[in-house]
């Protein structure tokens, strides 16, 4: 009867997380999917869907801060840590969206594809896995990383300053007194300007699904939230206390899928002892059913496997760096781009540009190897992009574009 209140956590970050996959899957809610018809299309529908969730995670995560005495302040991963890994966030953000793009998908798309029958992104699963288990389990990420993240980090307490909120950070500057004033008026001009912003777009107001995806991912963003740092989760925490062998992951936490691809894996090794399951396992295997059960129910299961050795390898290394790219950065498209925004730490909004950065300087080298038929070196390809995104000077263009 002890873990009562820890299994009620686990079962409602299950529901949630069946809720999104199902409607993700419905709605085609899709984040590197978003990004691609903004660079290749111009249409911005997609792109304000996933901004339609920010905006409704931060709206509903400052509501049950007040209302429901959530704090955010020691959370899984720490987003409002004072250890602001600046570097870290920026390179883990541009290499998950550079994987994202090779594998077809985030994370979170991943779990949805496999719901809808793509073994293609079982093998994705899997990869993603083995490196986000490396990266959190052995000492892969010690070796490679440690060094100069510790090297390029700032000790925000140096500075009087506990933790990496944004409204904190500028309360200095701004000369506000009231920190929750300053909280509530940074978090709510940002989300009602997104708002703002995307129902002016003619492509995200014709099509309802955006608005209907992007507001039940970022509510089930903020009933993750209500479910573990409110009253149950709290007696979950007090529940588990006195045990010798404590459950793993237990904590303030929302969505997020790339740390739990390894954490499945950890737990499959072991599949007998339950304690292994974590919040972002359960809500790994939701995601998955809930979007199953949709493809199904809807007539729009099919399996689907590599078409070319390319394809695998493409998505292989896509794959790695996600696994790589999202436990460095600490999160990914959801666990990032969503949840750690919705915090406002400074250090999910970074993360957030790094993989959007990554997606579309991957996309338009793409876009260029296709439109000169892989003719065009890559080099060739890099430096044109980065002169279409401004951040080269047009002398330095090697390949017109198209």
């Amino acid at each position: 009867m002890e873990l009562q209140s820890y299994q009620q956590v686990m079962a409602y970050g299950f529901l949630g997380a069946f809720v999104m996959g199902a409607v993700a899957h419905k709605t085609n809610f899709c984040t590197m999917g978003a990004v691609s018809d903004w660079v290749n299309m111009g249409n911005k529908g997609r792109l304000w869907a996933w901004f339609t969730a920010i905006a409704v995670a931060i709206l509903g995560t400052m509501a049950i801060q007040v209302f429901a005495g959530v704090s955010l302040d020691s959370t899984i991963p720490p987003y409002r840590t004072a250890s602001f890994a600046w570097l870290r966030y920026l390179l883990g953000g541009a290499l998950f969206g550079i994987g994202m793009t090779l594998a077809g998908g985030c994370g979170s798309k991943t779990l949805i594809n496999i719901g809808g029958g793509s073994l293609k992104s079982v093998v994705v699963l899997l990869i993603a896995g083995v490196f986000a288990y490396l990266m959190t389990k052995t000492a892969f990420y010690a070796t490679l990383f440690h060094g100069w993240v510790s090297a390029t980090t700032i000790d925000l307490t140096a500075y009087g300053m506990h933790s990496q909120s944004l409204p904190e950070m500028l309360q200095p500057l701004l000369g506000i007194e009231n920190a929750q004033l300053l909280y509530w008026l940074m978090g709510s001009a940002l989300a009602l300007a997104i708002l703002f912003f995307a129902f002016r777009d003619p492509g995200y107001r014709k099509n309802t699904n955006n608005f209907i995806g992007g507001a039940v991912v970022g509510l089930t963003i903020v009933a993750a939230w209500y479910t573990s740092g409110g009253s149950l989760g709290r007696e979950a925490l007090e529940a588990v206390e006195w045990l010798d062998q404590k459950p793993l992951g237990i904590g303030v936490q929302s969505y997020t899928f790339i740390n739990p691809m390894g954490e499945t894996l950890y737990y499959l090794t072991s599949p007998t002892k339950t304690l292994l399951i974590t919040f972002g396992v359960a809500s790994l295997l939701g995601v998955i059913l809930g979007s199953l059960v949709y493809a199904v129910a809807s007539g729009k299961f099919h399996i689907a496997w590599f078409k070319t050795r390319t394809d695998f390898i493409k998505h292989a290394v896509g794959a790695m760096l996600m696994g790589i790219g999202g436990v460095l950065a600490m999160g990914c498209t959801i666990g990032q781009g969503i949840t750690g925004v919705s915090t406002l730490a400074l250090g999910s909004f970074l993360a957030l540009a790094g993989i959007i950065f990554g997606a579309v300087l991957t996309m338009k080298v793409q876009y260029y190897q296709i439109a000169y038929d892989d003719e065009a070196t890559f080099s060739g390809a890099l430096l044109s992009s980065l002169v279409d995104m401004h951040l080269l000077p047009d002398g330095m263009r090697k390949l017109e574009a198209p």
